[in-house]
């Protein structure tokens, strides 16, 4: 039975991980292939963690409900009839059958199609037919209350449904507090309460035969940018960026002082109020730990979230927001909202081709998680070592 880290990886080559930039490896192979690695990582990055499993708008009315597999764990997505999105374990307490098998709109009750048990949106069980016999739906001997569903701990930020399955994580508003208090110097709480889903072009999901890590490894640097997107080095110069590394540790990442893609037309995307004229043609792209990589522009807003499958597969759902419902919907902006998706599928798919290479690579025996440039790579270090100190236990 795997107990902990090290029963897998030996220590060294996590401790290495977590040196200096010059001194550093990255994480070993076994983070990338091992089978018994992944159930570590599922109880200390995706259980014990914040993570992103979907977005509110997803399920935009009441009783809109979708199951969702967080790595082997069956959740339920449900809007209640007081629209609060909340979380449960896609589990019948009775015999354990798994209650919800797709999309769909709840009117009443979410029921079991095995021996019809019931629950309200609150997740009470108020329906167990024939419990003490027949024509007989209840028993003196069973409390319901203790068969309820059990509720996931939950937040909504920016549309994104955060969850945490351990509840042992310090509030979300706590734990987002760094980066919001950093992109307050672009955008205030007033133009976050503005962003509207793209009903169009707003989005897209791409299947990467990889390792999800590697979306994030990929993404937190522009050390890239040059080779893999010419297209947009031609306006965003990989000169033109500067490193982003956040403390308390659960960000990092790249922004750009120069981000001016060039659309025919003089027609333009209205942009965010409280954007300051110094940082018109600034941009910012982060990965929040674990799972999800966001993008702040002066006009737009998205969200690149992953949704691991197994070890080496995994699916990245992009979510684009305008400002405004107008921008985000309807016709006058349509053509410009079609340009700007394809902008972006176009570079996420040519990431998509180095990260399945970086998979590939790691079949290699000699590969030691391979060296870090000291002046390019730091972002990339720095998740590195948070995965490394997540994985022992470690503090920062």
């Amino acid at each position: 039975m795997i107990k902990n880290i090290y029963d897998i990886i030996d220590k060294s080559k996590l401790d290495i991980v977590s040196e200096s930039i010059e001194k550093a490896h990255g994480l070993p192979n076994e983070c990338y292939l091992n089978g018994d690695y992944k159930q570590i990582e599922r109880k200390k990055i995706f259980e014990d963690r914040w993570v992103v499993i979907g977005t509110a708008s997803s399920v935009p009315n009441p009783g809109d409900a979708k199951p969702y597999d967080l790595l082997g764990i069956p959740l339920i997505i449900i809007r209640d009839k007081e629209k609060k999105i909340r979380i449960f374990h896609n589990v019948c307490s009775h015999r354990g059958y798994k209650l919800l098998q797709k999309n769909c709109n709840i009117k009443n009750v979410l029921r079991c199609p095995y021996h019809s048990w019931s629950y309200d949106f609150e997740g009470k069980l108020i329906s167990t037919p024939h419990l003490g016999g027949m024509n007989k739906h209840n028993n003196e001997n069973f409390d319901n209350s203790k068969s309820n569903l059990k509720e996931v701990r939950s937040y909504i930020w920016l549309d994104l449904i955060m969850v945490n399955i351990s509840n042992n994580e310090i509030p979300f508003q706590d734990y987002i507090k760094p980066l919001e208090n950093r992109w307050s110097n672009f955008w205030t709480k007033e133009d976050q309460s503005l962003i509207f889903h793209s009903n169009d072009y707003g989005y897209f999901s791409l299947e990467a035969k990889c390792n999800w890590k590697f979306a994030i490894e990929n993404y937190c640097e522009s050390y890239h940018l040059p080779w893999v997107h010419p297209g947009l080095n031609a306006y965003s110069k990989i000169d033109d960026h500067y490193h982003i590394q956040g403390l308390p540790n659960r960000f990092a990442g790249q922004g750009t002082r120069v981000y001016n893609p060039s659309f025919k037309g003089k027609k333009r995307f209205p942009t965010f109020p409280g954007w300051t004229k110094e940082r018109e043609k600034y941009a910012e792209y982060i990965a929040l730990f674990p799972n999800v990589m966001l993008g702040i522009h002066k006009d737009h807003y998205y969200a690149y979230w992953l949704e691991p499958l197994n070890h080496n597969h995994t699916k990245e759902h992009m979510e684009i927001y305008y400002v405004g419902e107008e921008a985000a919907t309807s016709d006058k902006y349509k053509d410009l909202r079609k340009k700007n998706y394809q902008m972006w599928h176009n570079i996420q798919s040519e990431d998509l081709n180095i990260i399945q290479g970086m998979q590939e690579g790691r079949d290699s025996p000699i590969y030691n998680g391979g060296n870090f440039s000291p002046i390019m790579d730091n972002p990339t270090h720095h998740f590195n070592k948070w995965i490394a100190k997540t994985l022992t236990d470690q503090k920062w």
